[in-house]
Parts: C-alpha cells; structure tokens; sequence
C-alpha cells in the first residue's frame, strides 16, 4: 500500500505538525457512531505511539499509520490532496473519492485542527 501526499496536502500537514510539536499521521475507517462496523468514513488522526495491530503504509513525503483490520477498506494506490477553501483533506483514487471533506484530528488530546 501507498500513500502520495499532493504538496498542499504536505504543506498543510507540516504546518499542523509543527504546531502541534510532533505526531505521527494514522488513516483510520473510522466507524464510531456510524452503527455498523463497515459503514465507517476514512478519517486522519495525529497519534504519539502506533497501536498493536498498526503497520506502516510507505507515503511520499509521510509514512502513515494503519490498523490491520482497516487495510480491507482502501485500494493499493491513494493519494491526500488538500483543499484550501474547506480546510479539509481530500482522500482518492485513481476509481474513486474515499472522503471529499477528511479532517485531521490530533487523537493525543482529542482537539479537530483545521
């Protein structure tokens, strides 16, 4: 699995993780309230340590964190862009858009960042 960051998605991300002194990125099928465990939205946190079942996706310029069991949902190749007017985090495809409106949530103090 890989992960390219577009330069704004980079930039972006840089700027927050230096803010925020630090972290690791982690894509996650986030399925919490969602009422099934397959109904879930492709979600960015920002975490110290990775979990017991984490590995790591290569990215370009990121590595990122993923949970094993989460790896079912999302295809071989993806690409994060980043678009200024929504403060928000696109998550693709070459077939498809994963999340059009992805935020990054520092999961270390559970504050959304913009």
């Amino acid at each position: 699995m890989r992960i390219i960051f577009t330069e704004s998605a980079a930039a972006e991300i840089r700027r927050i993780l230096d803010r925020q002194a630090g972290g690791r990125l982690k894509l996650v099928y986030d399925a919490e309230g969602c009422g099934c465990a397959v109904s879930g939205v492709p979600t960015l946190w920002i975490t110290d340590e990775p979990d017991r079942n984490d590995f790591i996706v290569s990215g370009d310029p990121f590595e990122v964190l993923m949970d094993r069991k989460h790896e079912v949902f999302f295809e071989e190749n993806m690409t994060i862009d980043y678009q200024a007017s929504g403060y928000c985090f696109v998550l693709k495809s070459s077939g498809q858009i994963y999340n059009a409106n992805m935020r990054l949530i520092d999961k270390r103090n559970a504050v959304a960042n913009r």
